[in-house]
Formats: C-alpha cells, sequence, structure tokens
C-alpha cells in the first residue's frame, strides 16, 4: 500500500506569510504588517503600480525565497510526517528558482520528497498528475478549487487575505500544530 500523498504549498504555508513584507517596506518605503493584506494581489495594499512591482519582484525574488522564514512549527509537524507520508510542495514559483528552493528546504531542515515549481497559481493539474490525498494551501481561491476538483481535504492556512468563506472539505487552520491535528483526524494515523 503506498503512502498517503500531500500536496504542499510553499510561500504563505511553508513559509511565513510576512515574509515578503520587510522587502516591499525596505524597497517602496512603506511599514506594511500582514493585517494590512486583504487581498493576495499585494499591489492593492499600497500604492505602487503593479508593473514596477512585478519588475522589482522578479529581481528581488531569488533573494526573498533564500530569506524567507519558515512557518512556527513547520519544520517539526513535516519532519514528523516524513515517515508516514509523502511530501510533495507544489509552488507557484518558477523553475529559476528551483536550486535555491531545494538549498532553503535543507538548511531549513524541512524535508521533502518532491519539489514541483509549476510557475503558475493554477496548481490542479500538478496535484492530480501527483495524485495528492490532500492539500495545504494559503491562496483562497486555489484551495477551494482544489477542493472543489480533487475531492480532497484542503487545509487553508489563515492570513487576512483569505478570510472569505469556504465550503466543507476546506479547512481553516492557524498553524501547523492545528494542521497536525486534524490530520492525524482526518487520516487516523498511529
Amino acid at each position: 500500500m503506498r503512502n498517503l500523498r500531500f500536496g504542499i504549498d510553499i510561500d504563505g504555508t511553508v513559509t511565513c506569510p510576512t515574509s515578503l513584507l520587510p522587502h516591499i517596506n525596505k524597497q517602496f518605503g512603506c511599514e506594511l504588517i500582514l493585517e494590512d493584506i486583504k487581498e493576495y494581489d499585494l499591489t492593492k495594499a499600497f500604492p505602487i503600480d503593479e508593473k514596477t512591482f512585478y519588475e522589482w519582484y522578479k529581481e528581488a525574488e531569488p533573494h526573498i525565497y533564500e530569506t524567507s522564514a519558515a512557518q512556527p512549527f513547520a519544520q517539526e509537524v513535516l519532519s514528523s510526517w516524513i515517515t508516514q507520508f509523502e511530501l510533495f510542495y507544489i509552488s507557484a514559483r518558477g523553475n529559476h528558482v528551483f536550486q535555491g528552493t531545494q538549498e532553503w528546504f535543507t538548511r531549513e531542515e524541512i524535508p521533502f520528497d518532491h519539489i514541483e515549481l509549476t510557475g503558475s497559481h493554477q496548481k490542479i493539474e500538478t496535484a492530480k498528475k501527483f495524485a495528492v490525498d490532500a492539500f495545504f494551501e494559503d491562496k483562497h481561491d486555489n484551495a477551494v478549487e482544489i477542493h472543489e476538483e480533487l475531492q480532497i481535504p484542503v487545509l487553508l492556512f489563515d492570513t487576512p487575505y483569505n478570510r472569505m468563506t469556504i465550503p466543507d472539505g476546506v479547512i481553516r487552520v492557524y498553524d501547523w500544530q492545528e494542521a497536525n491535528k486534524w490530520i492525524q483526524h482526518l487520516f487516523a494515523t498511529e
């Protein structure tokens, strides 16, 4: 019997959702905090045009990912899962940051079986391809669409930018310890 396989987003799920804010604040002279981010599109939180933001982001992206902090308890929980579950990280990051992403996981001692960088927020096909049994996400529409399309539980890590209504089958969690409790409940592991 194969191990259960989890699809896990990286940014805002394994990494802290605040990881990008110090970089934005420094570059654009802002004082943003997480509670200011009410939409996934960060450019809605401060006066900057999208083109300027994304030009900067493309250049700063490798450094941002290298310096991102892991969410509290992510390392401990994911390390406890590696013997029971297959951990497939499915991220919208592009392949140009694959090496830095893999180095970050190694440095942070966060275990993985596979890392897939899709270059797009469209993760359904990748989740299907790898036949994941549950998904972990911070982007509201991704969580809902993955659940509805694949009929698997999706754990949505709470942030101010994802507090819209969620359907049954999408479970809002506030940290990795709570996610662990849900997984123990949903999959009745020993």
